[in-house]
């Protein structure tokens, strides 16, 4: 299974999801034109994943912001991750934000509420 990778944009995140080491990122901003067309493919990939993961799959979050529709494609790759959990795989969610983005805390603590995974929280590092 080949890797994926999208690149940044001013208004799109960087994702990046190593199929050999089950390392997926996501990092940036993400306020699409039209967040379902933009996250579809990603769905598609992760769909695949599911069906030949890793022992361990690593999800690390670095958003800098989103806006709702992303956050509601964010809830997609999160159940989706959840099923991976339920069949029996480790995974393990990272969910980073600067120590004064009060905005993007206390999002990640919402996420930890409505979501069956492990969600640890980190305050990025100002050389991260």
């Amino acid at each position: 299974m080949k890797d994926f990778l999208k690149k940044d944009t001013p208004k799109t995140p960087l994702i990046q999801m190593e199929y050999e080491s089950g390392h997926f990122l996501i990092s940036g901003r993400s306020i699409p034109e039209n967040s379902i067309e933009f996250y579809k493919p990603l769905f598609e990939w992760m769909d695949e994943y599911n069906t030949k993961p890793q022992n361990k799959t690593v999800f690390d979050v670095r958003l800098e912001y989103f806006n709702t529709s992303s956050s509601k494609c964010l809830v997609e790759v999160f159940r989706k991750l959840e099923l991976l959990k339920a069949s029996g795989h480790d995974v393990e969610v990272n969910w980073y934000y600067e120590e004064d983005d009060e905005d993007m805390q206390e999002s990640g603590e919402d996420f930890k509420e409505v979501i069956k995974l492990p969600i640890h929280m980190h305050i990025l590092e100002e050389d991260e």
